[in-house]
């Protein structure tokens, strides 16, 4: 795997960092190799570096000439990446370094997570250190870990690695937009034992595949109401029984943070059923066409012949079908005062499994008022005690409240008006940014958050609109300056 021809190449430090970090692999809880690329790049620059036992690490940069003895400002990223593909595309995650692709204004990866979140941000953060001719105070670059899987790095961050108490976060995903508060969150996992049967006599075993969905963050896209490939199945199996359907196995979604966008089943049916189960394909898809958003329009229902096995029993199975029916899935409230796509309330039912070890689900759910997400939380308690489910958290972090009086915001909207002219947007972000436990842990703190845009986060299609970069650099070293 090579540079493509066209990738682009301002701003140029940036834009170097960035390709050194996609020849890395790093999915949640797997950073080592690159925060040793971190470190080994410091140490070239004559940093140096604290880690702290979870592994979250410091890179103290010194203020450039005449700055040195300025308070400091962090710089704030994660390190991991969301690792999602598509069915057709071999890649190994923990080995592979990403297949990079230009198309038109946009950088992405060949049918994987480009990891542009928060990579960019990282590259934005090691620019700043191996730079020569920039203006800014002493630095602290912060790299968390773990923050995919359920900001479990910053959670446990010791903020003794920190002095700073003002904070550039650089893992927002819409240029040009400053975002002042982000949502909380809290996840379950919730399994039972299923009870199990022989399949009926003279019955064949058929596996439905779905794919083609769009899929994507379950934070900032939940409002686009995009297809579930849980909750899809979960009609088609409703279907199925009118026609003699067992279940043998499910298996839907990837992680908690994304929109699940592929699936499959498989179910013993009596035989000569399958050009049953063909029409119900077409009747489905059909049905669904009709309402997804036009990001679906790949879906499709592929349905084979398979090896079969035991069934869950009747009263299993229909207990499972009323699972999924209703389970909630999607924004469950919108902000009265902000724009109508700002979400206050939202579930993701992310990943779903049936198989011999039982039935496991995982669900994570954002809120800016813990007040209201708490009915939400009972809703899922009340499901898991009526199907009798053992639960645990999984996560438990808390927003960041919106502060519209923040000195770094002032300073960050005249810098974008000396640059750019205007004004930019002034935002909350329904997405669990690292800020709110940050803040938390360093108590007063003021803290800002911009990036370049980048579309489909945590989806094969996830790609970082390259004209957005350049002045994301320009604005982030200009606020250095001015600071």
């Amino acid at each position: 795997m090579t540079l493509p021809a066209n990738y682009p190449d301002q701003p140029a430090a940036l834009f170097e960092r960035f390709y050194e970090i996609t020849r890395i692999p790093r999915p949640s809880a797997e950073e080592a190799a690159v925060r040793d690329h971190v470190i080994a790049l410091a140490e070239s620059q004559g940093c140096s570096w604290k880690t702290d036992s979870r592994g979250n690490l410091v890179v103290a940069v010194p203020g450039s000439e005449g700055r040195e003895q300025e308070g400091p400002v962090i710089i704030q990223n994660h390190l991991d990446m969301v690792t999602v593909k598509t069915d057709d595309k071999q890649h190994d995650f923990q080995r592979d370094p990403l297949d990079l692709q230009v198309e038109d204004d946009w950088l992405l990866a060949d049918r994987t997570t480009l990891g542009a979140d928060n990579g960019i941000g990282c590259a934005a953060a090691l620019a700043l250190m191996t730079s020569e001719g920039l203006s800014h105070p002493p630095l602290e670059l912060l790299f968390t870990v773990e923050e995919e899987s359920g900001l479990f790095g910053a959670s446990e961050l010791d903020p003794g690695l920190l002095t700073g108490r003002r904070m550039l976060n650089l893992d927002s995903e819409d240029w040009p937009e400053f975002f002042v508060g982000c949502a909380g969150g809290r996840g379950w996992a919730l399994r039972k034992v299923l009870a199990r049967e022989a399949a009926p006599a003279d019955s064949e075993a058929f596996t439905l595949r779905l794919r083609g969905l769009a899929g994507g963050h379950s934070g900032i896209q939940i409002h686009q109401q995009l297809g579930n490939a849980i909750k899809l199945l979960g009609q088609w199996l409703l279907g199925a029984r009118a026609h003699g359907a067992r279940l043998v196995a499910f298996d839907g979604g990837t992680a908690h943070n994304v929109i699940p966008r592929e699936g499959s089943l498989t179910v013993e049916v009596p035989a000569g059923n399958g050009p049953v189960l063909e029409a119900l394909n077409a009747k489905m898809l059909a049905r669904w066409q009709s309402y997804l958003p036009e990001a679906d329009n790949g879906l499709t229902l592929e349905l084979e012949a398979s090896e079969g096995g035991d069934v869950l029993t009747a009263a299993e199975q229909a207990a499972f079908e009323q699972l999924l029916q209703v389970f909630p899935h999607g924004a469950m409230a919108y902000n009265a005062e902000q724009p109508a796509d700002l979400v206050d309330l939202s579930i993701n039912m992310a990943v779903v499994r049936v198989n011999d070890k039982g039935l496991f689900v995982e669900t994570t759910l954002r809120y800016f008022n813990s007040d209201e997400a708490e009915g939400l939380a009972q809703q899922v308690m009340a499901i898991a005690e009526w199907q009798g489910m053992d639960v645990e958290k999984t996560m438990d972090y808390p927003g960041w409240q919106p502060d519209f009086d923040s000195e770094l915001l002032a300073l960050g909207k005249t810098v974008y008006a000396e640059l750019f002219g205007g004004e930019p947007a002034v935002k909350a972000i329904h997405a669990g940014l690292e800020c709110g436990i940050l803040k938390g842990k360093l108590g007063e703190c003021d803290i800002l958050s911009f990036g370049p845009t980048i579309r489909g986060a945590h989806s094969p299609r996830e790609r970082l609109e390259i004209s957005t970069v350049e002045p994301f650099w320009r604005l982030l070293t200009g606020i250095l300056e001015r600071l």
